[in-house]
C-alpha cells in the first residue's frame, strides 16, 4: 500500500451493525443491476445467505425498505430496488465522492508528508 494513502470507510450505524457501509452499497448496486439477490450475491462473489441477510439488516435499519422481493423467477420474481432504496444509494455514493475529495484537504497533505514510507522495525 502507498504511504500516506488517504483510505475512507463510510459506515451508516443502526443499532450495533451498519445499516449501510461499501459492501451493501456494492449490493444495492448489484441488485438493482441484476435484478435478484442471488444474481447479485454471485456477481459479488459472496453467498445467496450472506447477501440476503445484508440485504435484510438494510431492510430493518431504514424507515423504508430499500428492496422489495417477490416469489419466483423472471418478471414476476426476483428483487428490485425501491424509491427509498435508490436514494440511499444516491446518498451514499455522493457521499463516498465527498470523502474521496479530502485527499485533497491541505490537512491530508500536511499529515501524509510527515510519514514514513514504511514504519521502523520492533
Amino acid at each position: 500500500m502507498k504511504a500516506g494513502l488517504l483510505k475512507l470507510k463510510l459506515q451508516l450505524a443502526c443499532g450495533d451493525g451498519f445499516a449501510l457501509g461499501p459492501g451493501k452499497a456494492d449490493l444495492l448496486d448489484a441488485i438493482g443491476r441484476d435484478g435478484s439477490i442471488s444474481a447479485a450475491a454471485r456477481a459479488l462473489g459472496m453467498s445467496y445467505r450472506r447477501a440476503w441477510l445484508l440485504t435484510d439488516e438494510m431492510n430493518r435499519c431504514f424507515a423504508e425498505r430499500l428492496v422489495e422481493t417477490a416469489p419466483g423467477r423472471g418478471r414476476s420474481g426476483g428483487a428490485r430496488l425501491t424509491a427509498a432504496g435508490r436514494e440511499a444509494l444516491a446518498a451514499y455514493r455522493e457521499l463516498e465522492a465527498e470523502a474521496a475529495r479530502l485527499a485533497d484537504h491541505p490537512a491530508y497533505r500536511r499529515l501524509a508528508a510527515r510519514l514514513r514510507s514504511d514504519p521502523l522495525p520492533h
